[in-house]
């Protein structure tokens, strides 16, 4: 029962926005053990942030920052009604375009595919 697979499904505006905070947690903040402490969590999160990279196309994007906020924005009126402009300010979206910043081909599904980035 262990080695027993879930699927997640996401819309691709719920995969872009998750992939980028997850960057940013991950890479960014240089904090994940202060956000996460259970190291046994960090397993799952290294899977699910490198099967997004592996995924999305949006990630290696020139026009990253304007597609991500138009996804974020589509994300707030889904649920919210409308665009929650408090919410709306991307600080760090200019600082992650293009992959993240990585090498195609070095992010994967393996558990721990991101680690070295």
């Amino acid at each position: 029962m262990d080695d027993e697979e879930i699927t997640i499904r996401l819309t691709r505006d719920q995969a872009f926005a998750l992939s980028h905070w997850l960057y940013q947690v991950m890479f960014q903040s240089d904090d994940l053990e202060g956000i996460i402490r259970d190291r046994a969590v960090w397993s799952p999160i290294y899977t699910v942030s490198g099967t997004l990279d592996g995924t999305l196309t949006e990630i290696f994007m020139p026009d990253y920052t304007q597609r991500l906020e138009a996804a974020q924005k589509r994300l707030r009126v889904s649920m919210y009604g409308e665009a929650d402009e408090s919410a709306a300010s991307n600080d760090d979206a200019d600082t992650a375009p293009q992959a993240h910043r990585t090498e195609p081909g070095t992010t994967g599904n393996d558990g721990e595919s991101g680690q070295g980035r």
